[in-house]
């Protein structure tokens, strides 16, 4: 492994569990420090020894990403952020008619308000300092219309929106924004829908659910010296569409 990450600090939002934690450990195991941002303070007790078993430096950062104030001062916490993964998010299907106004509100201020005001507080400085990378997890959902997906893939079409933009603000002072649309796959948080959850593996063309760690060497990639010509691009990490038969 490229230890081209070294000297580098990633920040990782929602880097507890599932793709986030796998992301935490990727960025390690290339020699980058991570602040491991989540809730839960086991889990994160958990992810920071894993991180430090692989001789990186680990810190733990809670903070509630619906609270603008908390995500603010998560930023300032952080410090100079060479890498920033705005991975955490929240998906609670529901069609249109059903979506409460509550449901509407967590997914605009936990999907894209606190990558935003994350980005708005930390690519500054790495502009300053003439390199830095931004890795936005989006999905599928963002260009596929699902039925109940509605506001959560509406979100992570706006924040693809935002990757283009940002990339383009701050793409001439060295600092490059992608994002990476994850399939369907095997986390803590999609297990919770069983079987219905695991059918939708078949619907796409290897014909199975990714592991965490498959998606999180397509954010590493993004954040690594090999995507050094990569910027305001959406990566599909989402296992191929099957051909129409």
């Amino acid at each position: 492994m490229h230890h081209d990450l070294a000297q580098q600090t990633a920040l990782v939002t929602g880097a507890t569990a599932g793709i986030g934690r796998a992301t935490a450990l990727a960025l390690a195991a290339r020699g980058a420090d991570v602040v491991v941002h989540g809730r839960d303070e086991r889990r994160a007790a958990d992810t920071v020894r894993r991180i430090e078993a692989l001789g990186a430096k680990a810190r733990f950062e809670p903070a509630d990403l619906s609270d603008p104030a908390q995500v603010t001062a998560l930023a300032d916490r952080a410090g100079a952020v060479d890498v920033l993964v705005n991975n955490a998010g929240i998906f609670h299907f529901a069609r249109t008619v059903d979506t409460t106004p509550a449901t509407f509100d967590a997914h605009i201020g936990i999907n894209l308000r606190a990558p935003y005001l994350l980005v708005q507080a930390l690519a500054p400085g790495m502009a300053e300092r003439g390199r830095g990378a931004i890795i936005n997890v989006s999905s599928g959902a963002a260009g596929t219309p699902g039925l109940g997906s509605g506001v959560y893939g509406a979100t992570k079409a706006a924040l693809e929106s935002l990757t283009r933009v940002w990339a383009a603000e701050f793409g001439p002072a060295g600092v490059r924004v992608n994002a990476v649309a994850a399939g369907p796959t095997r986390t803590e948080g999609t297990a919770a829908y069983g079987d219905a959850f695991e059918s939708a593996g078949q619907a796409v063309a290897l014909r199975r659910l990714a592991d965490p760690e498959e998606i999180a060497g397509a954010i590493a990639f993004m954040a690594c010296s090999e995507a050094s010509y990569v910027n305001g691009a959406t990566l599909a990490a989402m296992g191929g569409q099957p051909a129409l038969g």
